[in-house]
């Protein structure tokens, strides 16, 4: 145990900084003292105001200023590799190293030295440093704050600073969970005619998926690739026995163009005459890149922007009528890898591109 509670010198380069900020060990359900330190190190700015959920830190300025926008990061991470020692970080040529390298602890060092250097941002700023968004839903600081204090993340726009390799990936898809089932009759295997082979019948919504064509469509000029795939199978109870029951887990990723009940029909008509039981449904988010502070974003930082094709927090923005974008440091492909790094030129440029933003 540490005699002392570790602290970030937010004065340090950004580089140092998120070397620092990894080194302070923060997998899921055990950002305590990180939360602690980014509490510290904030707290004692006269022009944020800073509030603390758990191990959730969110700091915010008050300067009447006609647009707010939000710039989120989560601070916890994976668990550490038991065979490759990724922590404390290492510099390998123009290379840092180590857990949170990618996800994401450059993005919450970029806010942190915009926290602390941008006295009168060109519009109100909230950071928020949020935990436990590598783990189940129900435990995301974000999600937690959205529900019981909404106030604290309304804004204009949001910005999450999620690894997209220095790109800006707008919105993000939904994505739909369901289990199709098909229902036969038991026997043994040697007389199969006396029974009906569910598994067997789940041969037609394999064929419907292989001849399904996905939708390719633009939202706000971006181009969103849905995705209909079957991801899980499961049926039979031994192997004597002909099976009674099977169902395919089919997993839709669809465009923000859509909510979260036309996902469920689109899929219900493409089963129709299956039973179909939804197990999670997450709707996803519009870049909302006709917003004016959208634009602002786009201009200022001056770097590619595409559709963000998985699922992300924004989502959650846009559930609070927040649009959001992601924007950060690190190649998401090397994320939650045991020889996780990220050019450290990445952290300088995310951490200039911000500043242009904000002081634009």
């Amino acid at each position: 145990m540490p005699l002392t509670s570790p602290s970030l010198d937010l004065a340090a380069d950004v580089v140092t900084l998120t070397a620092a900020i990894c080194d302070i060990e923060s997998v899921s359900g055990d950002e305590g003292p990180l939360a602690d330190a980014i509490e510290a190190a904030l707290g004692g700015l006269a022009h944020l105001e800073v509030v603390r959920d758990g191990h959730t830190v969110i700091a915010r300025t008050a300067l009447g200023r006609p647009e707010r926008v939000v710039v989120a990061g989560h601070i916890d991470t994976v668990p550490l590799t038991r065979h490759t020692p990724n922590l404390p970080t290492r510099r390998v040529g123009d290379e840092l190293v180590g857990r949170g390298t990618v996800d994401m602890k450059g993005g919450v060092a970029v806010m942190l030295k915009l926290a602390a250097a941008l006295t009168a941002p060109n519009r109100d700023v909230t950071y928020c440093f949020y935990d436990c968004e590598e783990v189940d839903s129900e435990r995301n600081g974000l999600r937690r704050v959205a529900e019981h204090r909404p106030e604290l993340l309304a804004a204009d726009f949001a910005v999450l600073m999620e690894p997209t390799d220095g790109t800006v990936e707008g919105g993000c898809k939904g994505t739909l969970r369901v289990e199709v089932r098909t229902k036969g009759i038991a026997s043994h295997s040697a007389r199969p005619w006396v029974g009906h082979n569910a598994i067997h019948d789940a041969g037609e919504v394999l064929a419907r998926l292989v001849a399904y064509e996905a939708r390719v469509v633009e939202v706000e000029g971006l181009t969103y690739r849905e995705a209909l795939q079957a991801v899980l199978i499961s049926g039979g109870t031994a192997s004597n026995v002909i099976p009674d029951a099977c169902a395919v887990t089919v997993n839709y990723r669809y465009a923000p163009d859509r909510s979260e009940d036309e996902a469920v029909s689109h899929v219900r008509e493409v089963f129709a005459g299956f039973e179909v039981e939804v197990t999670d449904n997450a709707g996803g988010a519009r870049p909302g890149l006709d917003r004016p502070a959208a634009r602002a974003f786009v201009e200022a930082l001056g770097v590619p922007v595409q559709a963000k094709e998985g699922w992300t927090d924004v989502a959650r923005f846009a559930a609070l009528g927040v649009p959001a974008v992601n924007f950060g440091p690190g190649n998401p492909l090397l994320a939650h890898m045991d020889d996780e790094r990220a050019p450290v030129q990445q952290y300088v440029d995310a951490e200039a591109a911000m500043f242009r933003w904000l002081q634009s």
